[in-house]
């Protein structure tokens, strides 16, 4: 797998991707954000677009990471997510934040190495950030916000899986 930086938000980095196995396809062709991408034997399997913080110039969030969906489940939008932070933390930024809507992206950051801030956005998203602690307490309470939502069979048998786990390392 290589990862790659394609280009920084200033850069101005577009990508296509094919919104029939990519979610958020769309959002990678706005050039206001940067880009990364894994890529495995020249095919293109994830994307991250990200860009600084509109209050705060040490901070930047992953807006969108998505995985081809033949792939995901693999640990590639972590690793993706891995380097991505690891490249803007050299950039010099202080701190990386995501915001989640689901326990298995909440459960692929936090093996990135993220950990869930205790704030939730207003469209039910869970604010994750990059350097963190990851307590016990805290990784489960951030599973509990999702257990209290309508959702799948498949998320409610991966959070029935989680109960009482610890964090997942990075």
């Amino acid at each position: 797998m290589e990862n790659t930086i394609l280009g920084w938000p200033k850069d101005g980095p577009t990508l296509r991707l094919d919104y029939e196995v990519f979610s958020y396809a769309g959002k990678f062709v706005m050039s206001n954000s940067g880009k990364a991408v894994a890529r495995q034997d020249d095919e293109l399997v994830a994307a991250i677009a990200f860009n600084e913080d509109r209050t705060d110039d040490e901070t930047v969030w992953l807006r969108y990471v998505t995985v081809r969906a033949d792939r995901r489940g693999e640990g590639i939008g972590a690793e993706l997510a891995r380097f991505t932070t690891k490249k803007i933390h050299e950039k010099g930024y202080r701190g990386v934040k995501i915001a989640v809507n689901n326990p298995f992206a909440y459960q692929a950051l936090y093996r990135a190495g993220f950990g869930w801030t205790e704030e939730e956005t207003g469209i039910a998203e869970l604010v994750l950030e990059h350097p963190a602690e990851q307590s016990k307490s805290t990784y489960q309470s951030g599973l509990d916000v999702f257990r209290d939502r309508d959702l799948s069979s498949d998320e409610e048998s991966f959070l029935a899986e989680k109960k009482g786990s610890k964090p997942p390392s990075s």
